[in-house]
């Protein structure tokens, strides 16, 4: 059973079978945008905790590495709440469309990026800032300047956030509701061909999702390895 449905699978694939491609570009539209939104988010919070020292840091770390393993059930409770017709945020009617999608996955990466981006700059070499300081350099020029330094870290930590929520189910299924050519995308549409009994198809989109995020995987480690790398 296998063999054939990864044949006819193969096949869906070769013929660039609609389905497949619509829920291809919903994935990669929704998580890139999802992930754009937390690192304009993440990352600035990330550098501020990252480089400063202030009472309450550790438990403010403490709170972004909580918030790391969110279930994205709870993550999808909590925004269905907030764009509901009954909640605060309800007459937007963003509920079960791509914007709701991109709000709750950006929700889920957003302290993935932040958690990340401080252990990036933590782990930098402790002289880098008193050297840049010794050279003469103000608050700003020295931030920017350990930023620059760790760059391919906090990169690293975007590729990450975009990993977690290319591949997660429950906040697209609660917020975007399954709508073929609209909000399925690639998790949501092996979830439900899966159940339908369409597992060639299912088996499809997982060849697809699990390429995407081969590649993914395959961009952090090539930015860790340059992280690594002297000079």
């Amino acid at each position: 059973m296998i063999a054939d449905a990864l044949q006819t699978a193969l096949g869906l694939l070769a013929r660039l079978d609609p389905d497949v491609l619509d829920a291809a570009r919903v994935s990669i539209t929704v998580s890139g945008a999802a992930t754009l939104m937390a690192l304009a988010l993440g990352l600035p919070l990330g550098v501020l905790v990252g480089l400063s020292r202030f009472r309450g840091r550790r438990a403010v770390v403490a709170l972004i590495n909580a918030l790391m393993a969110l279930p994205t059930v709870v993550v999808g409770l909590v925004v269905y709440a907030l764009l509901s017709r009954s909640g605060p945020l309800g007459d937007a009617g963003l509920l079960y469309t791509r914007a709701a999608m991109v709000v709750g996955q950006a929700v889920l990466a957003f302290p993935i990026v932040a958690g990340l981006a401080i252990g990036a700059l933590e782990h930098l070499d402790p002289r880098l800032r008193p050297t840049i300081w010794t050279l003469g350099a103000g608050r700003l020029a020295t931030a920017w300047l350990v930023v620059r330094e760790g760059r391919f870290a906090l990169l690293a930590a975007g590729a990450a956030a975009f990993g977690r929520v290319f591949s997660e189910v429950g906040v697209s299924m609660m917020l975007g509701g399954n709508l073929r050519g609209e909000t399925r995308n690639l998790a949501t549409g092996i979830a439900l061909e899966t159940g339908k009994g369409e597992f060639a198809l299912g088996l499809a989109l997982g060849v697809v999702l699990l390429g995407v995020a081969l590649a993914v995987n395959g961009a952090v480690a090539v930015l860790r390895a340059a992280e690594r790398r002297p000079g």
